[in-house]
């Protein structure tokens, strides 16, 4: 397992964090009695059944450099409970009791699943082991260019990988950018159960940036959890009820989570790059606090920079791409990113919540205020 510390990308290591916070034991809150706006907590979704109970929980999801692996992947599906939130702070707990989440190799499962990275010229090959599996599934990568059979189209390719069996894609790296996969096979209800990640191919000549980070929004109907997991609940494709809003598979404040979540830390003066992705079925407009950013890639297209403007909301149609920068020249603190349809930053009936994650400087982490938002969060040093 990695130690470091928030969204997936280029951290911070547990060592760095607990310098930053002044911790050396648990966190202080030093008397810190600030509330946040909400009424009564309210569950969102139930646990039910031993089954559910007897499942493994998902993990983060984490980057996975397919060219330090010769090229290639094999990736796995597993039953597990995801736990959005699985506090009773600020409206939780929040509970999907069954998930089937992607893992890659000998990684933990996780929703969404595991960021494939590599670099333009690179080709991969994606083995999806399906042996041990209790249904049929697909991969189907975007962005790239591929041969028909690797489309991971089971309705035009006929090649659907049924449990007991093994299937090969060969992907081709020919497309520089921030890309999707997602399982092909019944999509409206895969995708829905945790089945989709991001796939980035870094260009030829790729420069990091001093902080980069990859956030992935999505919107979930929980009843087809619930139903899987035994609940006599009926999930309608056509009649679709979100109820559970994510980054990176969690909802706020368990998104603040420095291992768990996601929150995005920097120094002041970081150049800051964040490859966001909606894999849900909605829009959602990203609004980013007190930064100005510039979008430099849309869907694997580069932005000319005469094209690139200074903006600080961005719209995520479903499966868009959007890779944006900014200066982290802010008055150092803590600033919220998160969607501006304010009913998707809920959990439940509880405002704050949902898709909601923070930009956390540094300089902020040893403050009454960030202690208190980790004692939300649950984080225990």
């Amino acid at each position: 397992m990695t130690d470091l510390i928030g969204a997936p990308g280029s951290g911070v290591s547990r060592r760095e964090f607990l310098a930053a916070t002044g911790s050396t034991g648990a966190i202080a809150l030093a008397g810190c009695t600030t509330k946040f706006e909400g009424e009564e907590s309210t569950t969102t979704t139930n646990n039910v059944g031993s089954t559910a109970a007897e499942l493994p929980e998902t993990s983060p999801p984490q980057v996975v450099n397919v060219d330090e692996q010769g090229g290639q992947v094999t990736m796995k599906t597993q039953p597990a409970k995801h736990n959005p939130h699985p506090l009773e702070t600020m409206g939780g707990p929040v509970e999907l009791p069954q998930v089937w989440a992607f893992q890659a190799d000998d990684r933990d499962p996780s929703v969404p699943g595991p960021i494939l990275r590599t670099t333009e010229g690179e080709d991969m090959e994606v083995t999806l082991d399906n042996t041990d599996g209790g249904r049929p599934h697909t991969i189907h990568f975007h962005g790239v260019s591929k041969q028909w059979e690797d489309d991971g189209v089971p309705t035009t390719t006929g090649i659907r990988v049924d449990p007991g069996e093994k299937h090969t894609y060969s992907i081709p790296a020919n497309t520089p950018g921030t890309h999707l996969y997602h399982c092909h096979y019944q999509t409206q209800r895969h995708i829905e159960m945790g089945m989709y990640g991001i796939f980035r191919v870094d260009p030829k000549g790729y420069e990091p940036a001093d902080t980069e980070a990859f956030l992935t929004f999505k919107e979930t109907d929980s009843r087809l959890s619930r139903q899987m997991a035994g609940e006599d609940v009926q999930y309608d494709p056509r009649n679709r009820r979100p109820d559970v809003f994510t980054v990176n598979g969690k909802s706020a404040p368990r998104s603040f989570h420095p291992e768990d979540g996601s929150p995005v830390i920097v120094d002041q003066g970081d150049t800051v790059r964040l490859h966001l992705a909606n894999n849900g079925y909605m829009s959602h407009p990203m609004h980013v606090h007190n930064h100005r950013f510039r979008r430099v890639e849309k869907d694997g297209g580069a932005i000319p920079e005469g094209a690139q403007h200074e903006m600080d909301v961005v719209n995520l149609a479903p499966a868009e791409r959007h890779t944006i920068e900014f200066e982290a020249d802010a008055d150092p603190g803590i600033y919220l990113m998160h969607c501006h349809k304010v009913n998707h930053v809920m959990n439940g009936s509880f405002y704050p919540g949902g898709m909601l994650a923070p930009i956390v400087y540094k300089d902020a982490m040893d403050s009454d205020i960030f202690a208190q938002l980790m004692e939300y969060a649950g984080y225990e040093v």
